[in-house]
């Protein structure tokens, strides 16, 4: 347990892994059918790339642990890096209570062990305060976390890769295959739906750059984790689709326990393997909240030092100094929203109300990146850049306004309903809630002011820069 462990190149580039591949929202994104190959393509050029190399650059000019926040603070002022740092944090006690609600359905899936709601409460209780117990280790110090669940994800896919592959040429693709299914159809509203989650799963190379202070070399690192790290996530994202698409209907698809229903297809339940897919499934539930922990706690405690969350996330812990105030209303939260099944019953679509939202909340959190990240450019353009993305002047704007679109975009079509359907008018829960959480957070950067002696409002207005003042 020393305080001088450090990072390694590996140990970042298998975070990367782990901390991005989100094994969970691999069903939903399937669920897109044939068609989610195109959308993958189109959007790892359009989106990836422009964002990988901007995280890149920020994260190695602003190596401090307020990641993204600090970047949208520094580019655009307190107003908007309050509003970051609530959508961002509020994304994910909403992901920790969705991934809770799947142990059940997993544990039932594989084993066939039904519970009662109680029941079922208390095993996702224990889910949300066992990971928040482990988000009280300092980072250098849960590599072990971060480095097993990039394996487990690995032996994943590699099981439904494999197996659906086999599957589909010696018994058939359960999925029609025929060209026209791999192009998107402009006139139906299904893929649409599902298209933030594709986003959703590129998020997260950010997070890494919060991790700075526990690396070896973040000049070094960071680029190069990004690069092995995002060519890794795509191969292992594809692959998964394969195998799912070779196995499953996609009308019968589960968003939840989909994978694991995938390799009981092929394999058979009681297939010692389906058995361990099963078990390592929900251990990589674990790594990959604990490793999003790090970054989400310290970006939220790190914005309540200087006045832009309320001060409980800012109490750190005297012995390790990790985020522990941040941790704990995680928990609270994420509990709170778990209970809220006993009054929208046991048959509501559950996980995906949860991670729906989740998804919209971390989505919103990026948007101003990208404009802050053009204040940047071209008001501190003089600070030393150890990494430079590659675009300067139109071709940098046009660069950074297409991601940005792109997620306005998928917002919208993941929680606005599009047509008076019942698929469609189904979002109005999550758009409901969606606008709840946003007017909560209004509150919650007003009243979080108060800490404040003044308004940072950003470089862009004349002002000198303040990334490199002590947080107050």
């Amino acid at each position: 347990m020393s305080a001088e462990k450090k990072f390694r190149l590996i140990d970042v580039v298998l975070s990367v892994v782990c901390v991005t591949f989100t094994i969970e929202a691999v069903a939903p994104a399937a669920a897109m059918g044939n068609v989610q190959f195109f959308w993958w393509v189109f959007l790892i050029i359009t989106f990836l790339l422009p964002y990988g190399l901007v995280v890149a650059e920020l994260g190695t000019t602003y190596d401090s642990d307020g990641g993204l926040y600090d970047w949208v603070r520094e580019g655009l002022g307190d107003t908007w890096a309050s509003r970051v740092s609530w959508w961002y944090w509020v994304n994910f006690p909403l992901w920790m209570a969705s991934l809770a609600c799947m142990f059940p359905s997993i544990i039932n899936s594989v084993w066939g062990v039904e519970f009662a709601l109680p029941i079922a409460i208390l095993i996702e209780l224990g889910f949300v305060w066992g990971v928040t117990l482990l988000a009280f280790s300092p980072v250098s110090e849960a590599d072990w976390i971060m480095n097993g669940g990039a394996i487990i994800k690995a032996f994943i896919t590699v099981v439904i890769g494999g197996v659906g592959i086999w599957f589909g040429l010696t018994k058939g693709f359960a999925n029609d295959m025929s060209l026209s299914t791999f192009l998107p159809q402009l006139d139906s509203l299904d893929s649409l739906t599902y298209l933030s989650i594709i986003l959703f799963n590129f998020m997260g190379f950010e997070v890494i750059a919060t991790f700075s202070s526990s690396m070896e070399n973040p000049q070094r690192d960071i680029p190069k984790a990004l690069v092995v790290g995002g060519i890794t996530i795509v191969a292992i994202y594809i692959t998964c689709g394969i195998g799912l698409g070779a196995a499953i209907p996609v009308e019968e698809l589960s968003l939840d326990s989909g994978i694991v229903d995938a390799v009981g297809t092929m394999l058979g339940v009681t297939h010692p393997l389906t058995q361990v897919v099963g078990f390592v499934f929900l251990v990589t539930l674990f790594a990959n909240m604990t490793s999003w922990s790090f970054g989400i706690n310290n970006v939220a405690s790190f914005a309540a030092h200087q006045g832009n969350m309320p001060a409980p996330f800012g109490r750190m812990s005297e012995k390790t100094g990790m985020p522990n105030g941040a941790a704990v209303m995680t928990g609270i939260i994420a509990s709170l929203v778990i209970l809220l099944q006993i009054p929208l019953g046991e048959d509501a679509p559950i996980f995906w109300i949860f991670f729906s939202m989740n998804v919209v909340f971390l989505l919103m959190s990026y948007i101003p990146m990208f404009p802050a990240a053009l204040m940047l450019r071209k008001h501190d353009g003089g600070r030393e850049r150890v990494f430079r993305a590659p675009f300067e002047g139109g071709v940098l704007t046009l660069m950074l306004i297409i991601p940005a679109v792109e997620l306005v975009l998928s917002i919208i079509a993941t929680i606005v309903p599009l047509n008076g359907s019942a698929d469609e008018m189904s979002k109005l829960p999550m758009l409901v809630g969606a606008i709840a959480l946003t007017l909560i957070g209004e509150v919650v950067r007003v009243v979080s002011k108060r800490g404040r002696a003044s308004d940072y409002p950003g470089i862009g207005r004349g002002v000198p820069s303040r990334f490199d003042e002590p947080a107050s």
